[in-house]
């Protein structure tokens, strides 16, 4: 009797085996952003799915561990988001405050569970297939899948941005096709590792020669130091800084909590926080003062009577500030250019909203079951997704918070001749890990760009990044700060602001000729047996 029940228990152990194993490399993966930041681990932590994958017997184990992989992965990512709650400042009850954050959590989770899921289906069929194939097929569809992913409103965590901001020599293969470079490197490097452990194990059983097991090793220790030697050639490249291009640039943070930012004492410390700062930076001989996304929380038609613009007129320096735009009866979250003389001379709406914090898919189904986490009772609205931002200094590649994950708002602006990078976010309602991701975003975009930036937020992490991805100053966190840094406008274009992500569709294509090649060919060796037969 004991000996069955110890049998059984340990038919339940290996049953539930492959599904630790997945949680736990998605977990790990998920540990390579911030706070952890143990990037290295991107570099094998698809390792046991792609094997979990391709050995699961006839396809039945292989959807729930590559499910929960991508669930752990996203999970620990953006565990973040649960730093929204409690949104009691906003007049949410806290119960329907945790619901919310539960909400939000969970459905980005389960949706990169979905997506990982739709990779492991096309793996399966690939089960027969030669190694090299399933490597390039992976990795198309990996990179299709992200790009699926990011074409929509919910977008952050790619894999590609597990190396930032830590390994800025892999990042810049971002320069030849966009972050989908960096993506594919991972999993590439990681499937061969995979390949290379089947092939071991199969070798212990058949007596396969050592050097057929070493040879995938080899390719994926070979193309790792390869793609790491392309980025050090990019990255060592000199920065070209003339003094007719400099431009020196000022940034307030104004660190004003959000749960103040609705009252007259918010808005009060807002205006005295962002105008000393103002002074304060004028005196110091800044070109430019730039302030964080909803810097001054009123509309535009209020903005000429604040003492920030009425101290623009008087110091007549350039500010570009953070407040809210008007369309008709709906209300937009903008940057403003203003002059020296406290004209309004440009503005950017932020396009790429927060589902349900800005505003709420599907807003007859759930406008009535989701609260709306903005400030403001007004209607709020996208600007639209080809602006451009000009500036006295010239064109200048604006954005806003959210917009700082999706690459090709900045590529697109970079093409059409922004000479230099305007981030303007407030993230002071997340835990400590979200600014820090944000920050390493921007970093990615500086890099793919080859644009310096300048990064204005309200409680931290404010920055100066240079095209390389260096950070020359980060502000603290939760701190009132300002500071001035000598930045260089500049006209280059990158294989990626050029030619955009190439290298997803030539994967793609590729991918399915070969694919296609070798099925024709299998079949007419078919055929032609049959016929001698």
């Amino acid at each position: 009797m004991q000996k069955k029940q110890s049998k059984k228990q340990g038919e339940r152990l290996t049953a539930l085996l492959p599904y630790l194993i997945a949680l736990t490399s998605g977990i790990l993966m998920g540990l390579t952003v911030a706070p952890v930041g143990a990037w290295f681990l991107a570099w094998i932590a698809i390792v046991p799915l792609w094997v979990l994958v391709v050995t699961s017997a006839k396809g039945k184990n292989q959807y729930p561990p590559a499910f929960l992989w991508g669930i752990a992965y996203h999970g620990v990512a953006l565990s973040w988001i649960t730093g929204i709650h409690p949104m009691t400042w906003l007049g949410v009850p806290w119960l329907p405050s945790l619901a919310i954050t539960l909400f939000c959590w969970g459905f980005i989770s389960v949706l990169g569970g979905v997506f990982l899921t739709i990779w492991a289906a096309v793996m399966v069929r690939l089960v027969g297939q030669k190694p090299w194939l399933r490597v390039l097929i992976g990795t198309a569809v990996w990179c299709g899948l992200e790009s699926l992913w990011s074409a929509g409103p919910l977008w952050w965590s790619s894999l590609a941005y597990t190396q930032s901001p830590h390994n800025l020599v892999i990042l810049h293969l971002g320069q030849l096709s966009g972050p989908n470079t960096v993506t594919a490197a991972i999993v590439a490097v990681n499937g061969l590792i995979a390949e290379g452990w089947m092939k071991r194990q199969d070798a212990k059983i058949s007596s396969a020669p050592l050097w057929f097991v070493n040879k995938y090793f080899a390719s994926a220790t070979g193309l790792l130091i390869s793609l790491h030697l392309i980025g050090l050639i990019l990255y060592s490249r000199p920065i070209a800084q003339p003094p007719e291009a400099a431009l020196k640039v000022g940034i307030v943070q104004g660190n004003i909590p959000n749960r103040l930012l609705r009252s007259s004492e918010g808005f009060r410390r807002a205006q005295e926080n962002y105008t000393s700062g103002y002074i304060t930076l004028a005196d110091q001989g800044v070109d430019a003062v730039l302030t964080p996304e909803g810097a001054l929380p009123i509309f535009q038609r209020d903005l000429m009577g604040t003492a920030l613009v009425a101290a623009v007129k008087l110091k007549g320096v350039v500010a570009w500030i953070g407040a809210f735009g008007e369309r008709g009866a709906s209300y937009t979250i903008s940057l403003f250019t203003f002059n020296a003389k406290g004209e309004i001379v440009s503005r950017y709406d932020k396009a790429k909203l927060v589902p349900l914090g800005e505003y709420i898919p599907f807003e007859g189904i759930l406008g009535g079951i989701v609260q709306r986490l903005s400030p403001l009772n007004a209607h709020q609205v996208a600007g639209s997704a080809n602006q451009l931002f000009d500036t006295p200094f010239g064109r200048a590649i604006a954005s806003i918070c959210y917009e700082s994950a999706f690459p090709e708002q900045f590529r697109r602006q970079a093409a059409a001749g922004g000479q230099f990078i305007l981030s303007s976010s407030n993230d002071a309602h997340y835990t400590a890990s979200m600014p820090f991701q944000h920050h390493a975003q921007d970093m990615m975009r500086a890099i793919e760009t080859d644009r310096w930036s300048a990064r204005a937020t309200n409680t931290g992490y404010s920055a100066f990044v240079d095209p390389h991805g260096r950070t020359l100053w980060i502000s603290g966190y939760n701190t009132y700060e300002t500071h001035a840094e000598t930045i260089y406008r500049r006209q280059t274009k990158t294989l990626y602001v050029r030619w955009g992500d190439w290298l997803t569709p030539l994967l793609l294509i590729s991918s399915g000729g070969a694919w296609l090649v070798i099925q024709l060919r299998d079949t007419n060796k078919i055929n032609k047996n049959l016929t001698l037969s």
